[in-house]
């Protein structure tokens, strides 16, 4: 009896320093293989992290230009269909004149638009110590729309050209807009007068657009 029961406690000993050389080889090759990964991330990250960061760069700059380009393609149509439906405004950032001289002006309040059958051309130069017709720096001019032509190019530019005419008001306007996008410019040529003017920015369906007009026909 005493026989079996030495027997039995040798044997369990056995099993439990077996155990724990066992366990003491797991951790070790857990050691050894975490080890393992931070050396291979540390040369990761000093051989290749400067070239990944790159590539990830290039990779998001790519996705935001056909995101751009998806946006604008999609104003620039959206531009045409209000041309056709006869409701849009040119919101202009800067205007130049016939001599060189360029002014940077507030879109909302600088514009050619039509809309309702009715042309519009506005100037406001935000000098409210000056008095102006418009009372807003500048002139509002409005008028009836005739003589109306929209043509395409093979690159895509849109030429589109009208006559306004009202009663302090009688010139032929001359737009283009850029392929692919929304941004436009518009010349404005007196009929009876060289003081032309071109008005540059973006163009927008009427209802959308963010215009201010002032007093009209001064």
């Amino acid at each position: 009896m005493k026989k079996r029961e030495k027997a039995g406690r040798l044997k369990k000993r056995m099993l439990i320093r077996r155990g724990a050389i066992v366990l003491t080889i797991i951790i070790a090759t857990i050691m050894a293989m975490q080890s393992n990964g931070y050396s291979q991330n540390k040369k990761m990250t000093l051989k290749e992290k400067e070239d990944a960061w790159r590539a990830e760069r290039l990779k998001k700059r790519a996705s935001a230009q056909r995101m751009e380009f998806v946006n604008d393609s999609i104003q620039h149509a959206q531009a045409i269909v209000a041309i056709r439906d006869g409701s849009w405004a040119l919101e202009a950032s800067n205007i130049t004149f016939n001599n060189g001289a360029t002014n940077f002006v507030t879109p909302s309040t600088n514009y050619v638009s039509i809309n309702n059958g009715t042309g519009t051309i506005q100037t406001a130069f935000d000098n409210t110590n000056v008095y102006s017709p418009n009372g807003l720096g500048g002139i509002t001019l409005t008028g009836n729309i005739s003589g109306e032509e929209l043509k395409v190019d093979s690159e895509g530019n849109i030429y589109y050209n009208y006559i306004i005419q009202g009663s302090n008001v009688s010139a032929t306007v001359n737009i283009v807009i850029t392929a692919n996008s929304n941004q436009a410019t518009a010349t404005i040529n007196p009929n009876f007068s060289n003081r032309s003017m071109m008005m540059s920015g973006y163009i927008y369906p009427y209802n959308t657009a963010g215009v201010i007009e002032g007093s009209p026909d001064y």
